[in-house]
C-alpha cells in the first residue's frame, strides 16, 4: 500500500455560489475553478457543547448528551486586487439588497489532486476588513472576509467534481 502522507495547507481552492438561484443559474455558476485567490482560509471548525443532567441517586457522576453544534465563521484573506467583489457582496447585505452565497473550500495535493473538500450552505458576510497601510512597510494589501454560514459538510478524497455534486445535491433536497 503506498503512503499517504498530509496535504500541505498552503495549496486550496475556494468557490462561491450564488444560493438564492434557481438550479439552472446555480449549476451554471459552478466552476472547478476558483473564484476568488485567496491566501489564507480559517475558521473550519465546530463545537458542540453537551448537555448536562444530574441524575438522582448517581452523585458519582454527570450525564453528558448531545446538544446544538455551533460552527466558527470563515475567515478569508487575499491581496487586493482591482476588483472589489468581495467589497461589493458585504454592502449588498449593508443596503439590504445581499444574496446568500453555498461556497466550496477544496485542499489540494502537490500534484493539484483534491485531497479534502469542506461545502458550506447559505453564507452571509458579516466583517470585512480592509488592507493595513503602511509606507514603511513592503508587504501586500491585504483584504479578509469573515463568512457566517448554515454549517459544513465534509467530503474525504474527492475530486473537485464530486465535491460539487455534493453541493448540487444538497441545493437539490432544498426543492
Amino acid at each position: 500500500m503506498p503512503r499517504q502522507d498530509p496535504a500541505n495547507g498552503y495549496n486550496f481552492l475556494v468557490s462561491f455560489v450564488n444560493s438564492t438561484s434557481s438550479l439552472t443559474t446555480w449549476l451554471s455558476g459552478v466552476s472547478a475553478y476558483p473564484m476568488a485567490g485567496f491566501s489564507e482560509c480559517s475558521g473550519l471548525e465546530s463545537s458542540m457543547q453537551p448537555e448536562e443532567h444530574k441524575e438522582g441517586g448517581r452523585n458519582d457522576t454527570v450525564l453528558k448528551f448531545p446538544s446544538r453544534v455551533t460552527w466558527s465563521n470563515l475567515r478569508l484573506r487575499r491581496g487586493v486586487i482591482a476588483t472589489r467583489d468581495l467589497w461589493q457582496w458585504y454592502d449588498g447585505f449593508v443596503q439590504g439588497k445581499g444574496k446568500r452565497r453555498d461556497g466550496l473550500i477544496v485542499l489540494q495535493n502537490d500534484q493539484r489532486k483534491p485531497v479534502r473538500a469542506w461545502r458550506w450552505l447559505e453564507g452571509m458576510p458579516v466583517k470585512w476588513v480592509g488592507p493595513s497601510l503602511d509606507a514603511n512597510q513592503s508587504r501586500v494589501a491585504i483584504e479578509e472576509l469573515e463568512i457566517a454560514h448554515h454549517g459544513l459538510t465534509v467530503g474525504a478524497s474527492m475530486s473537485v467534481g464530486e465535491a460539487i455534486g455534493e453541493v448540487v445535491g444538497a441545493v437539490e433536497a432544498m426543492f
